[in-house]
């Protein structure tokens, strides 16, 4: 039999009792829902998780720190950055270098009007920022001499000279605050750091050192990568040992580095590559240890709900199994009469075997179709009936939570999943129709 007359019977078959397919269609259908939606709000809240720690920092960040402050053998020099760079898995390095100072002042404006009496300066990479993934609220990163990048909110430490005490600094907290925690309303600084000339001013040990700044750069506020991010002044590892050299003097030794920033691929090579540098002695920071566990336990609830939806599915099953025995069971006598016009066996059980699968395409398709406008109305409710929300809730976005998500392979995972289930479900009674006599067969009623 050619392939073309199987599908033509195979339709022609499963029209003649419309009712009873449907109602075994709509079994299928009910279980492949099932299963999409539960497991696309386990994905959704994997991703919420996921959002909400990379808010408090970079997930892909390791900080290596050297064991008893940098004391024995395991020491943070350029040594230990070319291995770190050799790492599988390592995108970008960089060592950080604190100014260790006694006063540290930040002077801008004409005539010095604005005062910093306090700011924590540290020396990277600069060349090295970008890929590190510091992002920059404003301008660029810094590579000639003397220019810096600020942190986000450095504009708040200063103090206005001219002003009375009390009243000569702008509060940023004094701003309102939303449902989801972030500041709004937030009263203006005094400058802008970006159009200012700064002069750094710093004192250590009866040495005093001063060195005029340019901002080029405004870092986002991060975290993961140093409270410099917020409120201080990141600038080149040359430019601060020359700074640390002239406050050293004539007394000058070597200076270890504070800690080292160290970037992976992708977040499932933290674990990996930090296993490796503590094997090396050194101490290690991340998020791994909290988006470990919150990512086992959005698993183990993602598979719960996925085995909720199973179970609709799977009683499914058993309805294109009954309708199969009882469509067996009226075509006794058209089976026998394949059989003495000499149709093989196999043709026979192909047949059967078809019409369960198409059932459980059918079911499968259409349960895809309709979860996935199911997850995107959730969205759309959890973002808010607005237009504007509907590409937001298909695709989300950087600042976008979805409740909902149903990637592609989700939906060809329940389609294939849905037609082996028919599948299966149709073998026992394709092996029961194949093995009907054809005398028997041609004398039922």
């Amino acid at each position: 039999m050619k392939p073309k007359d199987l599908f033509r019977m195979c339709i022609q078959n499963l029209l003649r009792r419309k009712s009873r397919t449907f109602l075994t269609v709509l079994g299928v259908f009910i279980g492949c829902c099932s299963i999409v939606i539960m497991v696309s709000l386990g994905i959704g809240m994997k991703e919420s998780q996921e959002k909400t720690l990379a808010k408090m920092g970079d997930l892909t960040i390791i900080t290596v720190n050297a064991p008893q402050s940098g004391k024995g053998k395991s020491k943070l020099d350029d040594k230990l950055i070319k291995r770190l760079k050799n790492l599988e898995g390592v995108e970008a390095v960089t060592a950080k270098l604190n100014l260790d100072a006694e006063v540290v002042t930040l002077l801008a404006g004409s005539s010095k009007r604005f005062i910093s009496d306090w700011a924590s300066v540290v020396g990277i990479d600069t060349d090295e920022m970008e890929r590190l993934g510091y992002r920059l609220v404003e301008g660029n990163t810094a590579h000639r001499s003397g220019e810096v990048v600020v942190g986000q909110y450095l504009a708040y430490n200063f103090r206005d000279t001219m002003r009375p005490e009390g009243r000569n600094m702008v509060d940023r907290w004094s701003g309102d605050m939303d449902e989801e925690g972030n500041l709004t309303n937030v009263p203006p600084p005094y400058l802008d750091p970006m159009k200012e000339k700064l002069t750094l001013e710093v004192e250590s040990e009866g040495n005093k050192v001063t060195l005029p700044i340019t901002a080029v750069g405004m870092s986002k506020e991060d975290y993961s990568k140093g409270g410099e991010t917020s409120d201080g002044i990141m600038m080149s590892l040359s430019d601060l040992r020359k700074l640390v050299e002239k406050l050293q003097g004539n007394k000058k030794k070597a200076i270890p580095y504070n800690s080292v920033l160290v970037k992976v691929t992708g977040i499932d090579q933290v674990e990996g590559v930090e296993k490796e540098i503590k094997s090396m002695g050194y101490n290690t920071e991340s998020m791994e240890s909290i988006r470990k566990p919150m990512e086992q336990e959005a698993r183990q609830k993602q598979m719960m709900l996925g085995g909720l939806g199973a179970i609709s599915l799977l009683v499914a099953a058993l309805g294109i199994t009954n309708t199969m025995i009882m469509s067996i069971s009226e075509r006794t006598r058209e089976i026998g009469i394949m059989k003495s016009l000499g149709c093989y066996v196999t043709d026979i059980r192909v047949m059967f075997l078809s019409e369960a699968g198409a059932i459980g395409f059918l079911g499968g398709l259409i349960g895809c179709i309709v979860s996935a406008a199911a997850s995107i109305t959730i969205n759309l409710v959890s973002l808010g009936m607005d237009p504007d929300n509907l590409l937001p809730a298909i695709v989300g976005g950087e600042e976008i939570q979805r409740v909902s998500i149903v990637p592609p392979w989700l939906l060809l995972f329940a389609i294939v999943f849905s037609v082996f289930i028919g599948l299966g479900s149709g073998y026992y009674p394709a092996n029961k129709a194949v093995r009907i006599p054809a005398l028997e067969a041609i004398k039922s009623e």
